[in-house]
């Protein structure tokens, strides 16, 4: 199917630029004095640039200079509950009358334990951290030590955060990849020699298998994402996870399920409940703070009495503090309330708003897939949906960036990966009016 429209890029990005003149004056500020002029590198990419906000309520969100738009990227995926949300809120105030940071034990650290034992499948005991990138740390810290093995296998695609040893073959272009001699490839510049880690292909038993056959006595774990979310939402394939189980149970490596942002979001089990397949570890960040700074490594106790006996050394000034900790309990309280039914109206909203893209996008003879579960679905524009990373190549970059740029101005935020994200604050009303926005877009 060839494409019957052409996107007015050039008259969207003048729209966007008449009324956002704050934000440019902001953004040209602060690159005098913050490093590009954002706090995380990946918050540049945004076209025409990285806006500023004031506010945000609900499924909205408001820059400075006044205008609203209908929120589908809820801070990269955090706010599950949406903008501001009334019970995490109180649960903050309430808290930071008693103070904000202890450095010492208080009653939620075994209360929101024991809430999220009864909930994680392979979870006999718990540990807290700030962010997804140090949880990760600690999973792959405590895999070499239960198993006096160095090398960890990831995929390519998968993301686990910003440390040298994880950040390899996350997005590396065509011509990386045929220069890398099948060699993890860094990121960025200044990156340790990545001598730990080795990189197999999502959805490919075969390249699993031959990492293994290599290298099975090195492999101390096998870490991914159970759905590939930052590459595309690319779901395992049906067998695919129990063949990552199976494989490394019989290696002796353990398997680590990185459900940052599964977690809470594609079911109240997380990927291991939507999926059926029990890891050995699991990490959990992003939704399960609601917006608040906490990451969570939960396992068996066989691994994590490792950490209990001080053999894992785990450590950290603000792990745990009650502030972080009680907007995760009040989070999991409403997304645990009535069995998960918060969930699965949400995860509806999504199949019905992915439904409706397709649909649209494809009558005006545009070439469309998503990918994902629930909640969290990625729009790619090509013509099959992608098995894993590299098919994902195949998709139209540039019209994916236009596209997110024309739906900006008609006052839909988009994430500039393709990605899309729903919270419980998100209304059929709301995805009535992206769709009417889509409608308008590629007109």
């Amino acid at each position: 199917m060839s494409s019957t429209c052409v996107l007015p890029v050039l008259d969207c990005e003048v729209r966007v630029r008449a009324r956002t003149a704050g934000s440019l004056k902001r953004f040209e500020r602060a690159r005098r004095t913050l490093a590009g002029g954002v706090s995380s590198g990946m918050r540049g990419h945004a076209r025409p640039y990285p806006l500023f906000y004031r506010d945000g309520h609900g499924a909205y969100l408001t820059d400075v200079d006044g205008n609203s738009y209908l929120d589908f990227t809820l801070a990269w995926g955090p706010l599950i509950l949406g903008h501001s949300p009334q019970v995490v809120c109180a649960a903050l105030e309430q808290q930071l009358a008693h103070g904000f940071t202890f450095g010492a034990q208080h009653d939620l650290e075994y209360e929101f334990a024991e809430r999220l034992v009864d909930l994680i499948p392979c979870a006999d005991k718990v540990c807290f951290a700030n962010s997804g990138t140090e949880i990760v740390q600690v999973a792959l810290r405590l895999a070499r030590a239960a198993t006096g093995r160095l090398k960890h296998l990831k995929f390519e695609g998968h993301f686990h955060g910003w440390a040298d040893s994880v950040m390899l073959s996350y997005h590396p272009s065509l011509e990386e990849i045929a220069g890398s001699s099948g060699l993890p490839i860094p990121v960025g510049a200044g990156q340790l020699p990545p001598d730990c880690a080795l990189v197999a292909q999502w959805n490919d038993r075969a390249s699993v298998e031959e990492m293994f056959a290599q290298h099975g006595g090195e492999i101390a774990s096998l870490i991914c994402e159970p759905l590939l979310a930052n590459s595309g939402c690319i779901p395992p394939e049906p067998g695919f996870l129990e063949f990552l189980r199976e494989i490394t149970t019989r290696y002796g490596s353990l398997l680590i399920f990185d459900e940052v942002i599964t977690g809470f979001r594609v079911h109240l089990e997380g990927a291991q409940g939507l999926y059926g397949v029990t890891p050995d570890l699991a990490t959990y960040a992003k939704a399960v703070g609601a917006g608040m700074p906490l990451s969570i490594l939960a396992g068996s106790s066989r691994y994590m009495d490792l950490i209990a006996s001080g053999i894992v050394v785990h450590v950290g000034t603000l792990n745990g503090n009650p502030l972080a900790l009680s907007g995760a309990n009040a989070t999991l309280q409403v997304l645990a309330h009535d069995h998960g039914e918060g969930l699965k109206k949400m995860g509806a909203l999504g199949q019905r708003l992915r439904q409706g893209l397709e649909s649209i996008l494809r009558s005006r003879g545009l070439q469309v897939v998503t990918t994902g579960e629930g909640a969290v679905f990625h729009l790619a524009f090509m013509d099959h949906s992608p098995r894993n990373y590299r098919e994902l190549l195949q998709q139209d970059s540039q019209l994916s960036s236009d596209f997110t740029l024309c739906m900006l101005a008609e006052g839909v935020l988009l994430m500039p990966d393709g990605r899309w994200y729903l919270s419980l604050a998100h209304t059929d009303a709301d995805i009535d009016q992206a769709l009417a926005a889509v409608g308008r877009a590629i007109n």
